[in-house]
């Protein structure tokens, strides 16, 4: 099915009553069947598959059908376990795909073939053959059954050296462009190809409705008509039209849609938390990407990590077989998250019958796989998983690897488009991903019509994310987190002070950059400031409120350039509205840039209007918060009262002035103070970083003999890691600008932090700004608590934690932050 390729911005959203299919944007046959029948009665916690959409999918191939029945008379109990069971790169090799005969790889957003998150294509390619190779070795067995290999590509192949990095979701959602989409995933399909991949974790159908959540950057919007919209043509584009000779062709990749249902509605926005909203809620507002997704011939679903009314979506076999397969036709095979089916009371990572029996086809058990193997395998053969089960996940994976094409063709190394690096970051590439940024872009502010800039004039450019590609494009990239290297590592993209400098030189005008930018130069006509949102993923990203805390420039900063008479632009940087209103009062103009990725160029086209036709076209897909509280801003939800309204967006025409904004946040007194914690849930927060002799670097770092590493404490990666071998030197967490701590410190405040040895000196010398005190580690986790008081210059911190790595020296250190005297600080030196 297709929709209308523009989407009503306030006019569905805004008439949107939930419980009612009247804006779920349905065909009309799928609003007949998707309203409530006044027979039906609704119970809290069950699930009424009669009152969700039946959906028309692709009929069943006879011949494909006749063709499983075969394979599957020759498989072994063995071969079926295996086929339902995926491993992580990481943690699964060739040898173990032979023995096990798996079904399928995954490489997760940190797993890459080598020592790195990410690999260049030859290296992608050699493991990819090697997998595919030992998946094929038909010794001990009648039939063999090729691999297929998936990877998360959300925003382009962003693990492979050289791809192509597009905007993130919740931009291209502001753009409400589902042509500029579907060309997108094609591209995507293709650097895929290159590299040998087979299948990719996308599209994410997410229907944000708190813009805490971490993963708020991977939907559209938080309007479902605009996920409708896109669900269906990412498709389209990475598989092909279901029926035409390009289905699963040349340079096309499995799609998923993802995460099978309600990751966007939980309380409070917490990533993998409860959705405790009602079945209507349910399905009008967080289904409806999968609608068109399904239509059009999705051939995995991804099941969510989260819950519905405290019941884990991986047991929920109401909605996964219920509704998914049953009510909604879908034909394809249920792929389970990262260990998912270990949220299911009673389940482990290695041993979780319910899933299977609920509707799950492929556990996805990156690094318990032999052990969900050994334990399917005995649980078949008991009855517990019954065989029927068993054998309808194996069709529908079967059903999925025909489809693709895999049986014929060769391996992943000799394909069409394999090796074809010329095709990564391609002139058509870029320029697609130039105009997917050009489009997302939404002008929030213009005073004066400060916009658009003369590229004649003198610019000076400001900000450390100016010159940092790896900001730009946010988590995700290269690894899971994202924003951790160096710009050479994006050999196809380009850093916004490039992409300004051009347009500068061009016209004859006067360029300046300065990272810092605290002093304002003279004889400059405009200033564009650069800051936002560090790069996050998942839980790492969520929040306690949507306030926007400065990490390197602060609206103070942007100030001293308005009270000299310069016009301040900014840009800023983000994977969500956040509350910024000092921000926007100390800009002239400001531009909601989100996630842009490797081709900042399609900004400053809009900032210098470089052809006539260029104009701000973005609209607000997500709603702005007026106060650092709204974090549930959502115009189908009542008490709706944002700053910026859904579809809201200025463009040179329509700007007019903007007055004074409050900048009362509304956080409560509790929450005013965040630069009292300094790292927590394996992240530092803003506006604190990591940093090497006084430089700012990102986790992981590994230069000059120091290493910075992500930890498990209680939790994946919730700590921190610094090990110094063959160097030394300073490793803190840093402030890009001073703080005041003086009342902290007369209040009686402790730095606290967890610490481990982890090998070296046992004496760690470790405080603030340049004060240091001698910690004594041992082997085992510890707290430790230094007065406050024992620190030098306290009404100027920069350096919160800090500590002196001699070579040889390995400590790891979680939960860096200030609290309340507790009686057993060390003594001050």
């Amino acid at each position: 099915m297709k929709v209308s390729s523009k989407t009503f911005w306030a006019g569905c959203a805004s008439v949107l009553v939930l419980g009612l299919a009247a804006c779920s944007g349905t065909s009309e046959d799928n609003d007949k069947d998707a309203k409530v029948d006044s027979k039906v009665e609704l119970v809290p916690g069950e699930i009424n598959p009669s009152i969700w959409p039946t959906v028309k999918t692709p009929a069943l191939n006879a011949d494909v059908e006749k063709r499983i029945d075969v394979l599957m008379s020759k498989m072994t109990l063995e071969q079926k376990v295996g086929q339902v069971v995926q491993g992580d790169s990481n943690s699964l090799t060739p040898e173990d795909v032979r023995k096990y005969k798996l079904g399928s790889v995954l490489s997760g957003g940190n797993s890459a073939p080598g020592d790195l998150p990410y690999a260049d294509t030859q290296t992608w390619l050699d493991a990819a053959d090697a997998y595919y190779e030992a998946s094929l070795d038909s010794e001990g067995v009648e039939v063999a059954i090729p691999i297929i290999w998936g990877i998360d590509a959300v925003h382009g192949h962003a693990n492979l050296s050289g791809a192509t990095v597009f905007p993130h979701n919740v931009g291209l959602g502001a753009a409400n462009d589902p042509d500029l989409i579907r060309r997108i995933a094609e591209v995507t399909a293709l650097e895929l190809s290159v590299s040998g991949h087979d299948w990719t974790f996308a599209p994410t159908l997410a229907v944000p409705q708190n813009d805490r959540w971490g993963r708020g950057y991977e939907g559209f919007s938080e309007d479902p008509e605009i996920v409708k919209s896109y669900g269906g043509e990412i498709v389209v584009g990475l598989q092909g039209e279901v029926g035409a000779d390009d289905f699963m062709g040349d340079g096309k990749v499995m799609s998923t849609a993802k995460h099978f249902l309600g990751d966007g509605g939980t309380i409070n926005g917490v990533d993998q938390g409860n959705a405790d909203i009602s079945e209507t809620e349910l399905r009008d507002v967080h289904l409806a990407g999968y609608i068109t997704a399904i239509e059009d011939g999705t051939q995995s679903v991804m099941a969510s990590f989260s819950s519905w009314q405290g019941q884990p979506m991986h047991g929920q076999k109401e909605l996964l077989t219920d509704v998914l397969k049953e009510q909604m036709d879908f034909k394809g095979f249920v792929i389970g998250d990262w260990n998912g089916h270990a949220l299911i009371p009673g389940c482990t990572n290695v041993d979780c019958p319910q899933s299977l029996n609920a509707g799950l086809d492929m556990y996805m058990a990156p690094d318990t796989w032999r052990g969900i193997y050994e334990s399917t395998l005995r649980h078949v053969k008991s009855g517990e998983i019954p065989m029927e089960r068993l054998d309808d996940a194996v069709r529908r994976i079967l059903r999925v690897k025909i489809n693709s094409g895999i049986f014929e063709k060769p391996k992943p190394s000799e394909r069409a488009y394999a090796g074809k690096t010329e095709l990564l970051g391609s002139p058509e590439h870029r320029a697609l991903a130039r105009e997917a940024v050009r489009k997302s872009q939404v002008l929030l502010k213009n005073n004066d019509n400060t916009l658009p800039l003369s590229a004649g004039s003198r610019v000076h450019v400001i900000g450390a994310g100016a010159n940092d590609i790896g900001k730009f494009a946010g988590g995700w990239t290269l690894d899971w987190q994202g924003g951790t290297y160096p710009n050479s590592e994006f050999p196809n993209g380009e850093t916004f002070v490039n992409a300004v400098k051009r347009e500068v030189d061009a016209a004859g005008g006067t360029f300046s950059y300065d990272a810092v930018g605290d002093v304002v130069p003279d004889n400059i006509d405009v200033v564009i400031a650069v800051y936002g949102e560090d790069p996050y993923a998942e839980f790492m990203g969520d929040r306690d409120n949507v306030d926007f805390t400065p990490n390197d420039l602060n609206p103070e900063r942007l100030m001293e350039y308005k009270s000299a008479g310069v016009p301040v632009v900014s840009i800023f940087l983000s994977g969500r509205p956040l509350w910024t209103n000092p921000e926007i009062n100390a800009s002239d103009a400001f531009v909601a840039s989100w996630l842009p990725g490797s081709e900042p160029a399609g900004i400053t086209d809009l900032l210098f209007q470089t052809k006539p036709e260029y104009d701000f076209t973005g609209r607000l897909s997500f709603s702005w918060p007026k106060n650092a509280m709204q974090d549930k801003l959502n115009a189908i939800h009542p008490d709706y009262d944002p700053l910026f309204k859904l579809g809201y967006g200025l463009t040179f025409e329509t700007s007019k002035n903007m007055g004074e904004l409050s900048e009362e946040s509304g956080l409560p007194e509790n929450m005013v103070a965040p630069k009292g914690v300094f790292f927590e849930k394996g992240q530092t927060l803003e506006p604190w970083r990591f940093a090497v002799n006084d430089s700012h670097v990102n986790m992981p770092f590994n230069a000059g003999g120091i290493k910075i590493a992500g930890y498990d404490k209680a939790a994946q990666e919730d700590s921190f890691r610094i090990t110094a071998n063959g160097g030394g030197g300073m490793v803190s967490i840093m402030s890009g600008y001073t703080l005041d701590f003086e009342r902290e410190a007369n209040g009686k405040v402790e730095l606290s932090f967890d610490i481990k040895n982890l090998g070296g000196s046992s004496d760690v010398m470790i405080g603030s700004n340049s004060t240091r005190v001698a910690v004594p580690t041992t082997g085992e986790w510890q707290e430790i608590r230094i007065p406050l008081a024992c620190m030098d210059n306290l009404n100027y911190i920069r350096h919160a934690f800090a500590v002196d790595m001699k070579d040889g020296m390995d400590i790891a250190v979680s939960n860096v932050k200030l609290a309340q005297e507790s009686g057993n600080g060390l003594s001050c030196p």
